[in-house]
Parts: C-alpha cells; structure tokens; sequence
C-alpha cells in the first residue's frame, strides 16, 4: 500500500471511528458492547469509504430497494391469533391445479371422489428477519406443494406482541412455538405437515414439539432444521476474541434493555450510522466474499425493519433455549439438518449435535456459507429441501422444482 493510500485509510477508520463515537455518545450505554461486535466490520466499511462516497452508497441503496425483485413474492393472506390475542400474518401458496396429478382409479376407490388434504410445508423465518427471507426456495416451491409463510411475532407483518406492549414481558421460544400452532390450526387444519425453520424458525419448531407431541406425531411427516440450535447458545463467541465475547455477554442483555427504552433515539442512530451497520450485517449473515449485493441489501433491508425494542424484547429467550430433548419426537421421519460451515451466529457445530442426536437425518454442511445460508446459496438449500419433500412424499417424484437462484458451492454431506 503506498504512503498516500495508507493515509486514506487511516482517514477512513477514522471517520469511521467519529461516526461510531457519535452513536455512542448518543445512546449512553449502548457503546460497550456494540463497539467491541462492530470492530471488525468498521475495517471494511472504513476502506470502502476511500472509494465509494456516502451520496453514492445511498444512492446504491436505493437502487437495490427499487430494482431487487427479492421479498416480492405474495400469496393469499391470512390472519391467525396467537393465545395472547396477538394478531399473526400468514401467506398460502397454493398448488397449481394444472400441474397436480389425477388421482388415480386406486385414490378414487379409497378416498372417493374427494381428494385427500394436501400437504401443507410451513415455513418458519429467524430472528430480525421475516417470511420473505425464505424468498427463492418459495420461487422453487410455488405451485408444486401446499406452502405457508408466516411472520414471527412483532416481525414482519404481524402485530407487536400483546404480552410485551400490554405487560412488558420478555418473548420466550415457548410462546413462538404457541404461535406457531395458531399458525397451523387457522391456515392447515388438517392434512400432512412438514416444518421447515431457520435459526430462531427452528427453535420455534422444536418448541412446538415440545408442548404438542401429538400433532408431531400424528400430522409431521417431515423437518427441516436450516442453521439453528438445540440449545448451549449462550456458549457462542459469535467469532470475537475470548476478552470481546465475555464483555458482550456481560453487558449485552442491560444494553439492549437501555436500547429498548430509548427507540426513537437509537432507530436515529442506525440511520446516521448506516455503513457501519451494514457491514455489520453483513459480516453475520454472509460467509463468501461474493455475495450479490441486492442480496446483502435485502438482508439488512429486514433487519433493519426490525425495530429496537423487539430486538431487545426476543433477545434473552436464547439464553434460556433448551430443546434437545424434544428432537426425539423428530427420530420417525426424514430430516434434513443444514448449516453453512461458516455461521458465526448458531455455528455449524450446533448442527452436527442436533444431526447426532438425529441419526437417521441428513446433515448437510454448505462451505463458504454463514446464516443466511438459504440466501447465500439458495440452490443448495432448495435442492435438498426438494429432496425432503420428494422422500416424504409431500411432491411427487416426477415434479419439477425450479432451481432459483445461484450457487458457486458445493455442500458437503455429513
């Protein structure tokens, strides 16, 4: 690097030190932790900004917004209401009557003229996101299988959660796993389900079997579990030193309730510094140096829908998850458990310990993938959820699956 490119990129850190520096003046508390996570993405925010200026980047922005097709699938609305009177949106994707087979003389004799229900795959979404980050495999899915995609609670959407307006409560994965049952009963009655989650999805999956084995027994015919966690979250280092990740644990849950408090204020400061966030998100959701950056744009676009408050409000029911035991009402059915080797938020690791407890479930690790990974190697997720759906009978063997999207990856099969 030469004396004057050095120079910029002192400069650069540097201002983007100032910009960080004045968010923390800002919000009081909220420096101490999310300094030390932001360290490492203000470098590369900090080197952009030697060649790309700030009327740019917002500029790029916003062309991403109006040109990325990504979230713009829609299907039939809905409304579910979860047993705290909290109003849930969900979405149906029906199959297309064209392409679903005729029912053969052997169906018509055993079921009579009527067809039997569908199987019906509900889509579960993660933490900060909502039901559009399950956007291509949804493009794949349409018209072939019975699909629901739903909004968390206070994601997306659906309504701010009654119990943490109302009473100022904490969310906890129990209740998303309730939520999720109201999900079920109002928009798939009846019929075969299969339960597809990503990160907090498939913890709210796992607490759905948790309080209701019945309808996993009688109804599940087969889960998807795309980079989540049984459990031991607390134990994460989200990739930061041994002295960062101790201080972020320690401080992080008093900050994100100081940061609840004062929303207005600090949605002010995510907009004032939103290069540093960006890289930021950027850094836990993706893994490979590649990524299209509408991709990366949509990404943060939901994250950053995501406000404060319920950010702190979800925040601690992950210390406290503990669904390992649960998994075993999962033994009687295809599984298929993916994670992308590089996710620094539930690692790869947390993966391989659900598929071992899983035995007969195929474990699928994608290289050069972080959390996000049904975004950043759609294809890869898609094909083996196609193949869950084909061994589990939901979609025939014959049916075409589009392969939406691209990968440059090859996933590795535990």
């Amino acid at each position: 690097m030469s004396e004057s490119s050095a120079e910029a990129a002192v400069a650069a850190v540097a201002s983007a030190s100032e910009a960080a520096a004045g968010w923390r003046r800002a919000t009081g508390l909220a420096g101490a932790a999310i300094g030390v996570i932001a360290a490492g993405a203000a470098a590369g925010v900090a080197i952009e900004r030697m060649t790309v200026g700030r009327g740019m980047r917002q500029k790029a922005r916003l062309a991403l917004d109006s040109a990325g097709p990504y979230g713009s699938l829609r299907g039939t609305p809905g409304k579910a209401y979860a047993d705290d009177g909290t109003e849930l949106y969900y979405e149906v994707d029906d199959v297309d009557p064209e392409s679903a087979p005729a029912l053969s003389p052997r169906r018509r004799r055993l079921f009579g003229r009527k067809a039997p229900a569908p199987v019906t795959v509900v889509f579960s979404h993660g933490y900060c996101l909502s039901q559009d980050s399950w956007h291509f495999q949804r493009a794949a899915l349409r018209g072939v299988v019975r699909t629901v995609h739903w909004d968390q609670r206070s994601h997306g959407r659906s309504a701010r959660g009654v119990a943490q307006t109302q009473e100022g409560r904490h969310v906890d994965i129990e209740q998303l796993g309730r939520d999720l049952k109201a999900v079920i009963d109002a928009a798939a009655p009846d019929g075969p389900l299969v339960l597809v989650g990503h990160s907090m999805g498939g913890m709210t999956v796992m607490a759905l079997a948790d309080q209701y084995p019945e309808l996993i027994r009688e109804r599940v015919v087969a889960t998807a579990l795309v980079g989540t966690s049984s459990g031991r979250l607390g134990e994460v280092n989200f990739g930061l030193p041994v002295a960062g990740v101790n201080a972020v644990r320690r401080v992080l849950p008093g900050v994100l309730k100081a940061l609840g408090q004062r929303a207005e204020l600090v949605e002010k400061g995510r907009r004032a510094t939103a290069d540093l966030f960006a890289g930021i998100i950027k850094r836990y959701s993706f893994s490979s140096r590649d990524v299209d950056p509408a991709i990366a744009r949509f990404a943060e676009r939901m994250i950053e829908g995501t406000p404060i408050d319920v950010v702190a409000e979800f925040y601690p029911a992950f210390a406290d998850h503990d669904k390992t035991e649960a998994l075993a009402l999962f033994t009687d059915m295809p599984v298929l458990v993916l994670a992308g080797v590089g996710d620094l938020v539930t690692p790869s690791e947390h993966s391989e310990a659900i598929a071992d407890l899983l035995p007969e479930a195929e474990l699928v690790l994608v290289p050069d993938a972080g959390h996000l990974v049904m975004l950043e190697h759609p294809e890869v997720v898609t094909d083996r959820l196609a193949d869950l759906l084909t061994r589990a009978g939901a979609v025939p063997a014959g049916a075409t699956v589009s392969g939406y999207g691209s990968t440059s990856s090859t996933a590795r099969r535990g």
